[in-house]
């Protein structure tokens, strides 16, 4: 049964092949009785238990600490500093694996990596994760298929088709290269190949194609691994390879469209928006900046730069649809701003509109109107669905004169409800994406200067980071809904009171950062919070947010994504689910005496 040990099991999925097998050669396997010690209070640990079945208590003085299930791993600290202080005990009838002192210490010694699991503190941990799936993800990168990526689609020129005729057609369909018929073979002709034959050798335009096409084609297969692709081109010089699907040529693959899916295709997106004449160019590109997601997260790439690069393209999005539908006095005389997580820079897969616009002055009633109706109608179109709170540019409420929100400002501390702390939060986190940035401007330091000394609503405000209780038990345990699948809400337990626990502290400081993370960075500089605290509070939220965009990713349609299975994770991963929730728990305590909500 040792041999049955699950290497891929982190910590030991860094052990190298030599190193596991000695690991596995040294296994043992032990059973314990309900109540049994497995390693005592303050005793040495002979070896390192990896628990097969069944429940392990771990205590100590104050109590029971945490239970461990199936894949956890215990005791490092024991076995190397001699004790711990901790007991472990098995709850039920228990299997575990049984690794040697000597191997362990042996593993540990010989591989930092290995070594560096069980010492660190969170931050650190989530530090090596990311680092670990970086190089797992961009190997899964390269073995990539073909077909995954973006290929123009096939045009066919006759050999006796003219320059002329084939440098119009490369026009009409925005494509480089031109498959040539010449009776039965087939070949391409590239736009180099024409500016080269008119340009240099001077040629007639009336030239035909024939003279100038490749009928040498290097092609690849639609479910040939990108690797294999990248290999072709380097060995044949090639800048583009025709794809055929063993009866036909389905497509062109540019070597640049293969090097932006390897680096990312933000920037290829981020030209098309602009540059983009219609509300058809932009559909199409809202449609790729949905692939985003994925693609970088099979890269790989920092979750918080994943939520900066599709925040920052979604923005670009819609300013330039505000350039295509506004008038021009309201493009000059208007400031429009996107909300929420998108005003924050923390959007990852698309979710409802949320937006806003911030007029000058009054506009005429018609005029405005009917921008509202195409703005937020084409938003709709590009997959972007309303907002069911109606926070967003249609509604008049979210669309009208400084002078109005200015008033809105004074009427939420007046009247301090529910609904005048979500709005607060709202236009504190909103971020100007189009028109004339200096109304939210104005708008914001309005807000922070209404609520500057506020305490009481200050505190008021603050108190929606107790809305929803952190998943994780007394035991270190993670808490799931079976109404939910077994599953617990990453959103509602551990996002939401980060966001918004920040947020409280930020606006009592009066930052005006609007992302997550900044406003961590600046509470840290002001002292608000310790400095190895807050970075572990960065790394806990990236971790959440990280586990949320696997969930959106891999959720069908219609479901959020913010619910995660614990069953569904590894044994890593559950260990960083309970360290960052744990941390939140921390967090929420800090703003809950920073406030004094406990004379709430």
């Amino acid at each position: 049964m040792p041999k049955a040990f699950d290497i891929s099991n982190p910590p030991f999925d860094r052990l190298a092949s030599s190193e596991a097998e000695t690991l596995r050669a040294s296994l043992d396997i032990a059973y314990y009785r309900p109540g049994e010690a497995i390693i005592g209070r303050d005793t040495p640990a002979d070896a390192l238990y990896v628990v097969i079945k069944g429940t392990v208590e771990e205590w100590d003085e104050a109590g029971l600490l945490a239970l461990l299930g199936p894949k956890d791993t215990f005791d490092s600290r024991a076995l190397v500093h001699d004790r711990n202080g901790h007991a472990f005990v098995a709850r039920d009838e228990t299997l575990c694996y049984v690794i040697p002192r000597k191997t362990a210490l042996g593993l540990i010694k010989a591989n930092a990596r290995f070594a560096a699991f069980f010492y660190r503190e969170i931050s650190q941990k989530l530090d090596e994760l990311a680092n670990d799936e970086e190089a797992r993800r961009y190997g899964s990168l390269m073995n990539a298929k073909v077909g995954e990526l973006f290929l123009h689609a096939p045009s066919f020129v006759a050999a006796s088709d003219t320059i002329e005729a084939a440098g119009h057609r490369m026009r009409e369909i925005g494509s480089n290269a031109l498959f040539v018929r010449d009776g039965e073979r087939i070949g391409i002709v590239t736009g180099m190949n024409l500016s080269k034959a008119v340009v240099l050798r001077r040629q007639s335009i009336q030239t035909p194609v024939r003279e100038l096409a490749n009928f040498d084609i290097v092609s690849v297969r639609p479910d040939d691994f990108v690797s294999s692709a990248l290999l072709l081109m380097t060995k044949h010089n090639k800048r583009r390879l025709a794809v055929h699907d063993g009866e036909r040529f389905v497509g062109v693959l540019e070597e640049i469209d293969l090097l932006g899916f390897l680096a990312g295709s933000a920037q290829v997106i981020a030209g098309r928006i602009d540059r983009a004449s219609s509300e058809q160019d932009l559909a199409i590109a809202a449609r790729q900046i949905e692939a985003q997601v994925r693609l970088h997260r099979r890269q790989g790439v920092k979750v918080e730069v994943i939520a900066e690069i599709v925040s920052d393209l979604n923005r670009r999005l819609m300013s330039r649809l505000f350039e295509m539908v506004a008038p021009a006095e309201l493009r000059t005389s208007s400031c429009l701003i996107a909300m929420g997580s998108e005003g924050r820079g923390e959007q990852t897969v698309r979710t409802d509109q949320d937006n806003g616009l911030i007029l000058e002055g009054p506009i005429e009633s018609e005029t405005l109107e009917l921008f509202r109706n195409e703005f937020s109608g084409a938003l709709e179109r590009f997959g972007f669905p309303p907002c069911p709170g109606n926070i967003m540019v249609s509604n008049p409420a979210w669309s009208k004169p400084l002078s109005d929100y200015l008033a809105d400002f004074r009427r939420w501390l007046a009247i301090p409800d529910q609904a005048a702390h979500m709005n607060v939060a709202i236009i504190y986190d909103a971020q100007a994406f189009a028109g004339n940035e200096q109304l939210l401007d104005k708008a914001k330091m309005a807000l922070i200067d209404l609520i500057r000394g506020e305490q009481a609503f200050l505190a008021h405000f603050a108190r929606a980071i107790d809305a929803f209780e952190t998943p994780i038990g007394l035991f270190n345990n993670l808490i799931t809904s079976e109404g939910s699948g077994d599953a617990l809400d990453l959103k509602k337990g551990g996002i939401f009171p980060i966001v918004h626990g920040v947020r409280s502290l930020a606006l009592e400081q009066g930052l005006r950062e609007t992302s997550t993370d900044k406003r961590i960075s600046r509470l840290c500089d002001l002292g608000v919070l310790r400095t190895d605290f807050g970075r572990d509070l960065k790394q806990a939220f990236r971790f959440l947010l990280m586990l949320r965009i696997d969930g959106q990713l891999a959720a069908s349609a219609g479901t959020s994504g913010t619910l995660v299975r614990p069953a569904h994770l590894s044994s890593m991963e559950r260990h960083l689910l309970r360290d960052a929730l744990q941390v939140v728990k921390q967090f929420r305590d800090i703003v809950r005496h920073h406030f004094k909500l406990g004379i709430f």
